[in-house]
């Protein structure tokens, strides 16, 4: 007889009920509870009348049905006959013993039922062993009605053992899931939580994970009544461990920004540093900073290996703040140049991640730098906070695909030149 592998656990079909005709049902279900130890699962009567008496083993899945049909009828001939029932115990002698002393009445002593192995088994070859049911007896309840009573056999241990490996890997993802959704809820805590106002400025940022948590950052730091830091970040990697390096960068940014500082260079050296040395030797980080002075309006930046910020200029000229350094935690001995220039009334400042321009349509075409810029002009007039929704918002419009990579954005616009010009009124610039 040719052996077939047991069905995985999904597959695995339970029987729910299996009937039992009884004469009286009171005196039935007191045998079953008080005597072999069952317990009751439902006692109500249905629609049409008939009483549903519902019993089960203390350690079983399957329920027995007492069911007490009309004297005479059909069904009635089937009190007291063999039902074809076999329970499955781990010691059928213990329990022959315990239910003997209760008055279960035993067809005959356990015996042993010895069959030759079958191939596919962990049995060793010529070696007689139990194949369904090694130790086995039968027993009556009160209306002669006989059920078999056996030892786990092989199948049974095996079906066991898959389904307690089924509900480890269930209770495994659980807590893995549940470990996600608390450091999802973390992480969202390390991002802005409050905006300082500035006088000249409005801004927003977001932050869309493609998983539960991931490597993209971006903050807003005030170091000052009239200077904020716009920082956005893009860790390499996805994940938990993005998610830890995003953190340690943060923290290590937070750290030396709340030290105080009168230069972005040498902020940028220890801040490269430290990454340096607190993270795993392939770990790296694109990473955007800037400087933004309320009373002057100009921006300091220092763009390390990210992608190119965008200056949209009221009139519509376009100036891409382009990198002045590499990347963040490869070299402990680094250099980082500064670079500068101004926000006048009417101008849009954005920084952003590769989520928001690598993201293809159906026909694999990136939303690239062009949608974007042409995005940031088509909505200029919004709040900056209604600008990232709709820039988003085009995004998920462009791509069909589920989104792969962390979707982060900041936009900050001018309101107020320095000399007090309002946004959308003539000025002059100065040189």
């Amino acid at each position: 007889m040719a052996s077939h592998p047991l069905p995985s656990p999904d597959q695995i079909l339970r029987i729910h009920c299996v009937k039992v005709f009884v004469r009286d049902q009171d005196q039935s279900l007191r045998f079953y509870v008080d005597q072999l130890g069952f317990r009751l699962v439902a006692d109500t009567v249905l629609q049409s009348g008939e009483r549903w008496l519902a019993i089960a083993p203390p350690d079983g899945d399957t329920v027995l049905a007492l069911i007490a049909p009309k004297p005479d009828s059909k069904l009635s001939q089937l009190v007291g006959r063999p039902t074809d029932v076999v329970f499955v115990t781990d010691d059928v002698l213990a329990r022959y013993r315990e239910w003997s002393r209760r008055g279960v009445k035993f067809l005959s002593t356990p015996k042993l039922r010895r069959v030759k192995s079958v191939s596919g088994t962990s049995i060793p070859p010529g070696i007689e062993a139990p194949v369904w049911g090694g130790v086995f007896t039968h027993f009556k309840d009160l209306d002669g009605n006989s059920f078999s009573l056996v030892s786990f056999d092989e199948v049974t241990h095996a079906i066991g053992a898959q389904r307690r490996a089924a509900a480890e890997r269930d209770e495994a993802a659980r807590r893995v899931a549940q470990e996600l959704d608390i450091a999802k809820q973390v992480q969202a805590r390390l991002f802005p939580q409050d905006l300082h106002v500035l006088r000249t400025l409005e801004y927003a940022g977001i932050c869309q994970q493609a998983r539960q948590v991931g490597g993209d950052y971006y903050d807003f730091l005030a170091t000052g009544r009239e200077r904020l830091c716009l920082v956005i970040a893009d860790v390499a990697g996805k994940g938990i461990g993005a998610a830890l390096l995003m953190a340690n960068l943060q923290a290590n940014l937070r750290s030396q920004c709340a030290m105080g500082f009168d230069e972005p260079a040498p902020l940028m050296q220890s801040v490269n540093r430290l990454f340096c040395e607190n993270t795993p030797e392939n770990a790296y980080a694109t990473f955007f900073f800037s400087e933004y002075n309320d009373q002057t309006g100009r921006l300091r930046y220092a763009n390390c290996g990210h992608l190119p910020a965008l200056v949209v200029r009221a009139g519509g000229e376009l100036e891409r703040l382009e990198s002045t350094a590499t990347v963040l935690g490869r070299f402990p001995c680094w250099e980082c140049s500064i670079g500068e220039t101004s926000l006048f009334a009417g101008d849009t400042l954005a920084l952003y991640t590769d989520g928001v321009t690598e993201p293809g349509s159906a026909d694999g075409e990136e939303f690239g730098e062009q949608r974007l810029l042409n995005c940031l002009k088509l909505h200029r007039d919004l709040s900056s906070r209604d600008m990232v929704s709709a820039v988003i918002d085009e995004v998920r419009r462009y791509t069909p695909h589920e989104q792969l990579d962390d979707i982060t954005l900041i936009v900050a616009k001018c309101r107020f030149d320095p000399s007090g010009d309002q946004m959308g009124l003539p000025y002059e610039r100065s040189a």
